[in-house]
């Protein structure tokens, strides 16, 4: 409660690093904040042709099936990768000055977060292009879920953030496993494609029921199990509880590692 109430006393300077990543992440591109929308959408392009069109998964309306899962993946990734780096990234500010370490984390998993709320315009005009009902009773679901989502990412980026500094080579394995865990996600894919003696494999999988909860939502348009709901939470709590724990534990020495 002491780190939550000290991060909450920081929290303008959570709002200030947001503001100033959302300004600087395109600063001098020539396309600038588009490439928010553009990048999903090249992915989007990419895994449909793939998966639709050569090994032809048999979906209807594949790259709808494929987008409502592929934007929180990508907010998933993004939070992960880049908050690996966000400690090393401020070590001349974490050297010099006194401010809970947890700040820069996530404040960089806040600035996804932000980035995919804006894409999802993108996917709400993408299911009115592809005829896909929304369900009202659904959609109320989709802030907790999004929610959920967002404390898991909040404790894999605190956890992924402490270790990093003591273990450099961790940022770039990180990448390795990043690209083997969206195959191990039901991102491409449905779960009825996975054998059901993986399923128990899968669920201990957190961002499993996420993937599963925005799919249900968005594509079938229909409340979400209260099974995958409860699910998600759960890891998503239990992420973030470990994540915090051994950071708080970690952040000691951080000044000195750097």
């Amino acid at each position: 409660m002491k780190a939550l109430k000290e991060i909450w006393d920081y929290r303008n300077m959570v709002f200030n690093l947001v503001k100033r990543d959302l300004r600087g992440r395109y600063k001098g591109s020539i396309l600038g904040f588009l490439w928010t929308f553009l990048n999903p959408l090249l992915q989007l392009v990419v895994y449909t042709l793939v998966f639709s069109v050569i090994m032809r998964a048999g979906i209807d309306k594949y790259y709808i099936f494929l987008f409502v899962a592929l934007v929180p993946w990508i907010f998933f990734s993004t939070s992960l990768q880049g908050g690996a780096s966000s400690i090393l990234n401020q070590k001349s500010l974490v050297s010099k000055i006194y401010f809970p370490r947890e700040v820069l984390p996530i404040a960089h998993v806040l600035t996804c977060f932000v980035n995919m709320l804006l894409t999802f315009i993108v996917i709400f005009i993408a299911l009115l292009f592809a005829r896909i009902p929304l369900n009202p009773l659904a959609i109320l679901c989709l802030p907790p879920v999004m929610l959920v989502e967002l404390l898991l990412c909040m404790g894999m980026a605190l956890l992924a953030s402490a270790i990093t500094v003591y273990l450099r080579d961790f940022e770039y394995i990180l990448g390795i496993l990043v690209m083997a865990w969206q195959f191990l996600t039901p991102v491409m894919y449905s779960m009825e494609m996975v054998p059901e003696q993986l399923h128990p494999i899968f669920l201990v999988n957190p961002m499993t029921p996420v993937i599963q909860a925005y799919r249900d939502i968005l594509y079938y348009a229909r409340l979400p199990e209260l099974f995958t709901l409860t699910h998600a939470f759960l890891l998503g709590i239990l992420v973030l509880i470990a994540g915090g724990w051994i950071f708080s534990r970690l952040k000691k020495h951080f000044a000195e590692e750097l």
